[in-house]
């Protein structure tokens, strides 16, 4: 066997692969360099009318609500806010309250039957349609104006006419019965309220109906309260709600909103957003 020449193992020994330092890692070694993450453009912003709603960052602050609930334009029945109003309140009617305002109510009845006061929902919660049966059987003269007047026939004039039901009935849409808040008690007659049980009834809740978040809107007109219906002692507004809901109503509705019933056409007329949902005890405001 011939040596092969110098020169040939030389070149051999030179193409041959190299032992792996021993200070590394056979793994890492042969590890492959991790590839970078794909980039992608961010995405293009939404349109302006897209755009989420900015978060509340007041979690007590009340929801604004829709022209529907203030002018009544829903079923208090299947609304989430609204319970019925337990029989042994009543005068035997099926009424309904929003939730707080029947809490606030069942606290002062509490408190007034300790005293020997008992009082008895008649009113409550009336919607659009419940009160446009009741504004346009007195506007048609279906029904007589305090018992003894028919209004179509004394009042040819729209603005007259409404004024004259406004002494007592709202307009459609812009009642405080709507909103849940506001309930009668006892009697619909001032009368009642000053003799007998029924002053006893008027005294106690003059003097401790507030304590329960109740206020009278409606009290004797005056320097203090030109403008607005007649006094109605028997008519009791939860504040709470109530507050914020005229508040509302003010700021979102104007008199060319009221429609939808006979007689609307007088409402810019006789300025009854104004003149009627702002015409109330200032101590309910």
């Amino acid at each position: 066997m011939k040596l092969l020449p110098l020169a040939l193992l030389l070149l051999l020994f030179a193409c041959s692969p190299s032992a792996p330092n021993s200070e590394t890692k056979p793994e890492e070694a042969t590890l492959p360099a991790p590839l970078a993450p794909p980039t992608s453009p961010a995405p293009a912003p939404p349109p302006p009318d897209t755009l989420p709603e900015p978060a509340i960052t007041n979690p007590d602050a009340p929801a604004i609500p829709s022209q529907a609930y203030l002018t009544g334009k829903f079923d208090p029945i299947k609304h989430p806010d609204f319970v019925k109003v337990a029989a042994k309140y009543t005068d035997g009617d099926p009424y309904v309250l929003h939730h707080d305002t029947y809490a606030g109510f069942e606290a002062m009845y509490a408190a007034a039957k300790a005293d020997g006061v008992k009082l008895v929902i008649v009113s409550a919660t009336r919607n659009f349609k419940r009160q446009k049966q009741i504004w346009e059987a007195k506007w048609k003269g279906q029904r007589l104006l305090e018992g003894k007047e028919k209004a179509n026939e004394v009042y040819p004039k729209p603005a007259d006419r409404a004024r004259a039901i406004l002494r007592y009935s709202s307009m459609p849409g812009t009642s405080r019965h709507h909103w849940g808040t506001d309930l009668d008690l006892n009697a619909l007659n001032n009368k009642y309220f000053k003799l007998g049980e029924g002053k006893k009834v008027y005294d106690w809740l003059t003097d401790n109906a507030a304590t329960y978040g109740f206020c009278q809107p409606y009290t004797p007109k005056g320097i203090e309260r030109p403008q607005g219906y007649e006094e109605e002692r028997w008519h009791w507004s939860y504040l709470p709600i109530a507050t914020q809901l005229t508040n509302y109503a003010v700021s979102q509705m104007k008199d060319a909103d009221i429609a939808g019933f006979a007689g609307a056409e007088a409402a810019p007329e006789i300025n009854v957003i104004k003149n009627y949902v702002l015409g109330i005890n200032t101590e309910c405001l």
